[in-house]
């Protein structure tokens, strides 16, 4: 059984693979927060602003197996015959909770690349064409390879320099847009900060989230 918050068809708006057509599948719940707001201040992740509670969403629902699931998928994608590989992009959330090698086989059978974006504290399946990986907190990453590591900034509990030595393609800091600074030791214009450190330290690349610059949903 798999609890899907909602599933649509947009593009993708951050990291590395930013502009690219893809079905998004946002798997209901979370192992780093419950998803409640009394719950916010004392979880493992508190600065998510994402619903990721029950399967009330868009397209959301629960589905009984792999090939039910992958179905409803590749019905969102609009099969325009232009030569676009389709991609979908599980989500969450913390979607490593729920995808298993029956889903990503289910995907890869209907011509689907698999991208996953995870926080990194569950080891991923095989199969999964683009990783991306964006920690939290002082949460120990289990998953230290991927395609993409990306780092909500800034995270006094999670400097960059924690990440640098692990093995990621590519390394991408984003301006933190929610949850109150006030807790943490930085101030000042979140995206002034993350742009002084892009450019004080190269290996890191800018990642901005365009679907909201766009008006994208």
């Amino acid at each position: 059984m798999y609890s899907v918050k909602e599933a649509f068809y947009s593009l993708q708006g951050e990291g590395g693979q930013a502009g690219r057509a893809s079905v998004f599948c946002r798997f209901a719940g979370c192992n780093l927060w419950s998803g409640r707001e009394a719950d916010r201040a004392t979880a493992a992740c508190h600065f998510c602003d994402t619903d990721i509670r029950g399967t009330d969403g868009q397209n959301g629902g629960r589905f009984g197996d792999a090939d039910a699931l992958g179905a409803h998928l590749e019905s969102l994608w609009p099969g325009v015959p232009d030569g676009a590989h389709p991609q979908v992009i599980f989500t969450g959330g913390e979607p490593l909770l729920q995808l298993d090698d029956a889903l990503i086989a289910a995907m890869h059978e209907r011509g689907f690349d698999v991208a996953v974006e995870t926080n990194g504290t569950l080891a991923a399946p095989a199969g999964i064409d683009w990783l991306c990986v964006s920690p939290k907190g002082r949460n120990p990453l289990v998953q230290t390879r991927g395609d993409e590591l990306k780092l909500v900034y800034p995270q006094d509990e999670a400097p960059p320099e924690r990440f640098t030595g692990m093995g990621f393609r590519h390394f991408y800091l984003q301006p933190m847009d929610s949850a109150p600074l006030a807790s943490m030791e930085h101030s000042g214009d979140t995206m002034a900060s993350t742009v002084a450190y892009c450019l004080a330290n190269p290996r890191w690349r800018l990642s901005l989230q365009t679907h909201k610059i766009a008006g994208i949903d």
